[in-house]
């Protein structure tokens, strides 16, 4: 069995190409990383970084073009600022839509995306760290159970039963993909979650805060902000 591995080379999907190489075997595993036009490069160049360092086969996709017209904050064609909040604050103003950071249906691009790849490099399950903390409060709808569920009977049925969808912490929250992530001995000083794109975590954007907390529930220090 082969896995590919949805990789930003943040916290969650960094701790998931953990457990997969553990899994399977590190030759056994192909990490997807995907450009969709975000305002920095710095979540690809960590997730090139620790592709190396577990020596997994490394991938990237440019869906950019998709995203044309979305003035989500995270993207090169908008001129909104990233919110220096919690999610809880922003949902508190959006009348129950998503955060001004959900980037449209980009989990189902991304699944649909790599279900294409993956059946095309023999792989039999794709990995992906969508956690229940994203998904409160419809902050990111396409990280919910809900979502996760249909989307991997759309792929498994889609693909003749060759595929299925792994989504190891979409009922935990963050603090618990740190827990698993810190025995598995995950390099977490190497990974980048924040929206901003400086030499250093900004500390204040909604997933600064969330890694933050998740760290400290822990009784940990986040390493990059040390």
């Amino acid at each position: 069995m082969k896995a590919l591995v949805l990789f930003s080379g943040g916290v969650d999907s960094t701790t998931c190409l953990a457990m997969a190489v553990k899994e399977y075997g590190a030759e056994n595993v192909i990490a997807l990383s995907v450009y969709y036009g975000q305002k920095h490069d710095r979540e690809i160049r960590a997730a090139r970084q620790l592709a190396d360092y577990y020596r997994v086969g490394w991938r990237t996709l440019d869906l950019a073009a998709l995203f044309e017209g979305s003035d989500c904050s995270l993207l090169e064609g908008s001129d909104s600022d990233i919110p220096k909040e919690t999610y809880a604050e922003q949902l508190s103003k959006t009348e129950g839509k998503p955060v001004s950071t959900y980037v449209p249906f980009r989990n189902g691009l991304f699944l649909a995306s790599a279900a294409s790849i993956a059946l095309s490099n023999d792989c039999g399950v794709i990995y992906y760290g969508a956690h229940s903390d994203d998904a409160a409060g419809n902050a990111y709808p396409d990280c919910s159970e809900k979502f996760n569920n249909a989307m991997n009977e759309a792929i498994f049925t889609g693909s003749g039963g060759q595929l299925r969808v792994v989504a190891p912490f979409v009922s935990l929250t963050k603090a618990d993909v740190v827990h698993k992530g810190l025995e598995l001995g995950v390099p977490y000083e190497m990974t980048w979650s924040c929206y901003e794109g400086g030499d250093k975590p900004c500390g204040v954007c909604g997933t600064c805060r969330d890694r933050a907390a998740a760290f400290a529930a822990n009784g940990v220090k986040d390493p990059l902000m040390k």
